[in-house]
């Protein structure tokens, strides 16, 4: 049998590769393994291969600085500088002998075969096949522990210990080591859908399913528009507008519409904006399946002048999505400390345009799902010392009673990862999200 006909060996070099356009070049995950629109050698493998790429991946990510030790830890000399194909090799294999239900004579033997097929990596299969080979033998009784700040990369964890302080750092970087449940939102009878999803009801009626078993869209209610997916703390910005039934609402950078869906619901007259008419699309799409109204308008924030201001708007500003890391763990890696800075002055533009919008005594909420005060209070901050004509209004207790651990001294709200630890062995956390309430006075 050729090399390149055995099996598994395509799904481990495209696993590799992509590893390597992640960490190298800052590409994104989700656009790598999008099954129409990504990575062509991706999109040529089979639907089992394609979720076998996608769990190395994700586990490659998430515990890179464990994998990276274990290799290190059995290496002589370190590897090459240039030698980032090697590398990528050896995490492939390393992920899959500690992480993942493969067998360690297949992770190892496809290893070394990835190695001897690349020319940049063949002189050392020897190697791979060592390496790895005692990561199994000695590595054994499932897969370490250790401290998970080794998993959360330099820059990152520095700003998480001197924003959060270093025991909540550690809790935030285990809490990115593992995958983040499926939460949806209904419509109505949260328990009712628990009970038909096999789920259960958690902070704010959400339904939080703990296995899935096959594609979201398979599941009862879905094509009957009974419900979206949407994470717990993503559906806390539009709750903060109260009772918007009959109000003219916002939604700015509204795809793919959680929150448009959540507005419209509610009862609102919902106008969402995005730029993206690709993106908006989907928002089309998603609001027709659940039988929900909303104009849509494709355009920049900047240019949109709609002929009445709003009673309120919701402007939920791109971010680096540091909150989103145990959904994608890419984030670590195609983001730093520079990015956020950057986003932060967008994000400070996008409120300014936002805040026009908002009629004399109506609100303006303003979120994203960053973990950074940079992003979140620190740019609202700035933003209410420049303009007099707004003020916050701060969140209570007894408006968000299931999220009241959240509120901060300001009256914002700041979800990050390890709160809502998990129970009963059943999946916890949430994403990082913030959110701050303005009136215009």
């Amino acid at each position: 049998m050729d090399a390149a006909d055995r099996p598994g060996l395509a799904a481990r070099q495209v696993a590799a590769r992509l590893l390597g356009a992640v960490v190298d070049a800052r590409t994104s995950l989700d656009g790598l393994t999008d099954p129409a629109h990504g990575h062509p050698h991706f999109r040529k493998l089979e639907p089992r291969d394609q979720a076998l790429v996608r769990a190395i991946l994700q586990t490659a990510l998430r515990f890179r600085g464990t994998l990276e030790q274990a290799i290190a830890s059995r290496i002589e000399r370190p590897l090459p500088p240039n030698a980032t194909s090697l590398r990528h090799i050896l995490h492939v294999g390393a992920a899959q002998i500690l992480f993942l239900d493969v067998p360690d004579s297949a992770a190892v033997d496809l290893a070394v075969a990835s190695a001897a097929a690349d020319p940049r990596s063949a002189r050392f299969k020897s190697l791979v096949n060592a390496v790895l080979r005692r990561i199994g033998r000695e590595m054994t009784g499932g897969a370490p522990g250790g401290d998970p700040r080794l998993d959360c990369p330099p820059w990152l964890l520095q700003r998480i210990e001197a924003q959060y302080g270093d025991e909540r750092a550690s809790a935030i970087a285990a809490a990115h080591r593992k995958p983040a449940p499926v939460d949806i939102t209904v419509k109505s009878d949260p328990a009712l859908w628990a009970e038909r999803l096999e789920g259960r009801v958690v902070a704010g009626g959400t339904v939080r399913l703990e296995r899935l078993g096959g594609p979201v869209s398979g599941l009862p209610g879905f094509a009957a528009g009974a419900w979206w997916v949407q994470d717990l703390a993503a559906s806390i910005p539009a709750r903060l507008f109260g009772d918007v039934a009959g109000l003219r609402v916002a939604d700015l950078c509204a795809a793919p519409g959680g929150k448009t869906a959540q507005l419209a619901s509610a009862g609102a007259a919902v106008t969402a904006l995005d730029i993206s008419a690709s993106r908006m699309k989907r928002l089309q799409e998603n609001l027709a399946r659940l039988e929900l109204d909303a104009e849509t308008v494709v355009g920049s924030l900047s240019e949109f002048s709609p002929a009445a201001p709003f009673d309120a708007v919701l402007l939920d500003a791109p971010c680096s999505s540091t909150g989103t890391i145990r959904r994608h763990p890419d984030v670590a890696y195609t983001k730093d400390a520079a990015e956020i800075d950057k986003l932060a002055d967008v994000q400070a533009r996008l409120l300014a345009d936002a805040a026009r919008l908002v009629k004399p005594g109506g609100i303006l909420v303003f979120s994203n799902c960053s973990l950074d005060r940079a992003e979140g209070e620190e740019v609202v901050a700035k933003y209410l010392a420049a303009h007099q004509d707004f003020s916050r209004v701060p969140v209570t207790p007894d408006e968000l009673p299931d999220f009241a651990f959240a509120i901060t001294a300001d009256g914002d709200v700041r979800t990050a990862p390890d709160m809502l630890p998990a129970q009963d062995g059943q999946l916890g956390g949430l994403d990082g999200f913030f959110a701050a309430r303005l009136r215009r006075n």
